[in-house]
């Protein structure tokens, strides 16, 4: 479990990276983005994209 759990986690950094990488520019705009949302919102598309990432998962397994 702890192997699984660390390799997820070696993917996410992974992906993570790709995009600041390859365009860090447009990361550093959606950053700025990010930086002037309000609370409210940006709970929500965490909310949103934490369900996403469960239904993936259990999709998968």
């Amino acid at each position: 479990m702890w192997v699984d759990l660390l390799v997820a986690l070696a993917l996410l950094l992974v992906i993570e990276g790709v995009v600041p990488f390859l365009n860090p520019r447009a990361t550093r705009r959606a950053m700025l983005a990010l930086a002037k949302m309000n609370d409210s919102t940006l709970r929500f598309a965490g909310l949103t994209v934490m369900l996403i990432g469960c239904l993936l998962l259990y999709a998968v397994r």
